[in-house]
């Protein structure tokens, strides 16, 4: 089983890299936008939406605004290109501000996975709210995972994507190998404090790594202080990042319990469905976006 789910990172890892390089910053858009879909039809099944003329009327409302956010995408970095002000992306983008509701969704979410577990399995949620909530978190992560592609290119996605990924496997087998007290056990009883930790940490050296590669200034040098400033800024929102996306994982978790199953669909080998794959990463993009964001802002200010 592990092999089988080793294998399969390998070659969805190769692929995803593959695509944040070789791909525009559109034709990227549009292959996460088809994963996002195959993930929210598998949200449909996981909050008993059966009815297909339901499932259709879902996905018609993810995919318009998804049209929609392209588009006017699209036009700001034509616009950017054009009148050669690259800093155009953080100025007159208005959907910017729409980060804030998913950043604070997920910030509420792990709170009341922290402290309400038990009274979250036994919840009675409107049909509605259920539909809501996917809508937003699939809808949020495709838009923000696509515009850090388009604005702050495939260097900073490609960091994104790894550190989910190394905390993941962090987690994991720090976890394994010294995991003793559970995290969330009413959610995830594999889940342990410890592993958080081994996350946290490789969150940390993730950070570390990204400003070697990208060069220490001299300490007499004129940055110098700016770029320790922005080592630290960088530093701060990985393990944030990280830390949220852990919460991500258990919060699609409690919807699974909440369902009795184990995963979310049998797409992948040895991973489950879609969602059981990409379930930290919904959670984490919009928050590392806005995170880049004001860092940026603080540089240009």
């Amino acid at each position: 089983m592990l092999v089988k789910r080793i294998l399969t990172a390998l070659v969805l890892a190769t692929v995803i890299i593959g695509a944040v390089f070789q791909l525009t910053s559109l034709y990227f858009s549009v292959l996460i936008a088809i994963v996002t879909l195959g993930a929210a039809w598998e949200w449909l099944s996981l909050t008993n939406v059966d009815k297909l003329s339901s499932k259709i009327i879902f996905m018609l409302v993810l995919i318009f605004p998804m049209l929609g956010v392209t588009y006017w995408t699209v036009f700001l970095e034509v616009l950017s290109e054009a009148m050669e002000w690259p800093e155009i992306k953080d100025y007159s983008d208005a959907l910017e501000w729409l980060v804030i509701a998913p950043v604070l969704f997920w910030l509420l979410a792990m709170i009341l996975i922290r402290q309400a577990s038990p009274q979250l399995l036994q919840a009675q949620i409107k049909p509605r709210l259920q539909a809501f909530i996917g809508w937003l978190v699939l809808l949020s992560a495709w838009m923000f995972l696509s515009k850090l592609r388009a604005y702050y290119g495939p260097e900073m996605t490609c960091y994104f994507l790894i550190l989910i990924w190394v905390a993941d496997i962090s987690a994991y087998f720090v976890g394994k190998k010294w995991g003793k007290d559970q995290l969330a056990p009413e959610v995830s009883p594999g889940k342990t404090v410890q592993g958080m930790y081994g996350a946290l940490g490789s969150a940390m050296l993730c950070a570390i790594g990204l400003r070697l590669y990208f060069g220490l200034a001299p300490l007499e040098s004129e940055g110098a202080e700016l770029a320790i400033l922005m080592a630290i800024d960088i530093l701060i929102l990985s393990v944030l990042t990280v830390l949220i996306s852990i919460y991500g994982d258990l919060f699609f978790s409690l919807v699974k319990r909440r369902k009795g199953v184990k995963d979310s669909g049998n797409l992948l080998p040895g991973h489950g469905g879609i969602l059981d794959r990409v379930d930290s990463i919904i959670a984490a993009a919009p928050f590392f976006y806005a995170g880049i964001v004001l860092i940026g802002r603080s540089v240009y200010s």
